[in-house]
């Protein structure tokens, strides 16, 4: 999709459709009237903590349901067959109603409706042993039995209340994080390089309208909020205000328009990176509030180009672009001693370095030699 300044401002009440991620964003007013729905109430981060259950989520420890009953189950049998031993073994110390002798399934028995229950006295113990090891062995069976039973309930009904307080602590503590806006191919090779960068899970927030995406995620260990990204509440719950860096991977031009348009109102610090489908849309994006601007259908484009006739040429930069094995393009900060140093007599491939808050390529004149506050483009080797 295409579309100009023009329409850009005599279209300012127009509805967009977004694409998988389902932004939708209700009477949308751009342009000069972009502060006006911004100023209304957010209800999302108005709501206390538990109201947010479902919509923010803090990864926890991944554990299957069925093995964590079946472990449940697994550890109540075996304190089952305890006492059931137990009282085997000191079975004359035992009698019926009927003044009996106990069998093996009389223990079993006994044992079953002494642990899930306080017992029906049909059998009792008559001996000084045989009620020392019911006070020693079989009362704590029981505690220990009905506390792995009850407990599989208790877990799913206190699952809430330990999930609002995870996000109570969470919107606490977050400061500097990176938001990745859209989970979709784009948004998921985002996440994979910033984890391979040395990313912690818990500095990238998710947000998306695809509960089967932030499923994906959760799995990863990422805090996942569910919204469109177009609505200023849902970025602010998402920590928008207080982050590093917003990466805006929407399938869709006007959407990734709106975000950045949102985010930048949101947070004026932020560093802002969208992608777009079509070079036409560059600008809009810039002027929205985004620093960098990814072209993703003309990258893919050239480098299709370039595969019939320099294959070579393409493996090498994908090889670039993945940062898990070979080469990999990355910044750092300039050593000490290497302050008034030419680039090109450092021992790495120097691409250029950026000097107050500009790139300036290494075959530049006004490159000249390094300073304290640059930071270098270099091409460093990964191992696999």
């Amino acid at each position: 999709m295409m579309f100009d300044d023009r329409d850009h401002r005599e279209n300012g009440k127009r509805r967009f459709d977004d694409d998988r991620t389902g932004n939708h964003p209700e009477g949308f007013v751009m342009a000069g009237r972009l502060r006006v729905p911004l100023r209304r109430s957010d209800t999302l981060t108005d709501r206390p903590d538990f109201a947010l259950v479902g919509v923010l989520r803090v990864p926890k420890e991944q554990t299957s349901p069925g093995r964590a009953i079946a472990r449940r189950i697994g550890y109540a049998v075996a304190a089952l067959a305890v006492a059931v031993i137990v009282v085997f073994l000191g079975r004359d110390g035992y009698r019926d109603v009927q003044e009996n002798p106990l069998s093996l399934l009389d223990c079993i028995y006994y044992a079953t409706v002494s642990l899930s229950t306080t017992g029906y006295g049909d059998i009792t113990p008559i001996t000084p042993q045989a009620r020392l090891i019911n006070v020693l062995v079989i009362t704590p069976l029981r505690v220990f039995f009905l506390i792995v039973l009850v407990g599989t309930t208790l877990s799913a009904l206190t699952e809430n209340s330990r999930q609002a307080f995870k996000i109570q602590r969470w919107r606490r503590r977050v400061r500097n994080h990176i938001v990745v806006v859209g989970y979709g191919t784009k948004g998921r090779s985002a996440v994979d390089a910033l984890l391979a960068e040395g990313h912690s899970p818990s500095e990238i927030v998710v947000v998306d309208t695809d509960p089967i995406s932030l499923d994906i995620a959760s799995r990863q260990d990422l805090v996942t909020v569910q919204g469109s990204a177009t609505k200023s509440d849902v970025l602010q719950l998402a920590g928008a205000r207080r982050a590093a860096s917003i990466i805006v991977a929407t399938n869709r031009d006007d959407t990734a328009v709106l975000v950045t348009l949102t985010a930048r109102q949101l947070a004026p610090q932020a560093r802002i990176v969208a992608a777009v489908r079509e070079s036409e849309n560059t600008h809009l994006l810039r002027q929205s509030g985004a620093d960098s601007v990814v072209v993703s259908a003309e990258t893919a484009g050239r480098l299709l180009g370039l595969a019939p006739s320099t294959p070579t040429v393409v493996e090498m930069i994908e090889d670039l672009l993945t940062p898990e094995d070979g080469f990999a393009v990355s910044e750092r900060g300039v050593a000490p001693h290497e302050v008034g140093v030419p680039p090109r007599e450092l021992p790495e491939i120097v691409l250029g370095i950026v000097r107050e808050g500009h790139l300036i390529r290494v075959d530049s004149p006004a490159l000249g030699v390094l300073a304290a506050d640059d930071r270098l483009l270099y091409v460093r080797v990964v191992s696999g």
